[in-house]
């Protein structure tokens, strides 16, 4: 399973593996329950490869960040997501110490807390982009 082939869909709670392409929209797989449901076509459907985090200087892909709970958990899961905001921004602002605190809110924490846990604890162990293919010189 790759980064690239998890999806948060808009409105749904969870992350998806995406499995097909339906007539009617994106057939998905639930990490956590593995269930597989249809997202409708005008649903916003979001790889986690196109997410990033604001910082002070230039966004950060959220593989990157996700890199960075790995290795600062030893491969276990983080923080809750229930817990207490400030908890969780005291976490966030360890692993990730130059996010821009006035772009990134308490929201987006948890909800990148809840993913790295579901990524962890269905079996993911390295997130890394999708390699670009090099342009042709011409």
């Amino acid at each position: 399973m790759e980064l690239k082939e998890i999806l948060a869909v808009s409105g749904y709670p969870g992350l998806y593996k995406y499995v097909a392409q339906s007539t009617r929209g994106v057939i998905v797989e639930g990490l956590a329950d593995g269930k597989r449901m249809n997202v409708p076509s005008n649903a916003r459907v979001s790889s986690m490869t196109d997410i990033s985090v604001f910082t002070d200087s230039e966004d950060r892909p959220l593989a990157d960040v996700f890199t960075a709970f790995y290795a600062h958990t030893g491969g276990k899961p983080t923080i809750g997501h229930k817990e207490d905001a400030a908890k969780i921004a005291k976490t966030f602002a360890e692993v990730v110490p130059d996010y821009d605190p006035d772009r990134v809110h308490a929201s987006d924490m948890k909800k990148i807390v809840q993913w790295f846990n579901v990524l962890v604890a269905a079996g993911m162990t390295e997130f890394k982009l999708p390699e670009e293919p090099e342009e042709a010189e011409e």
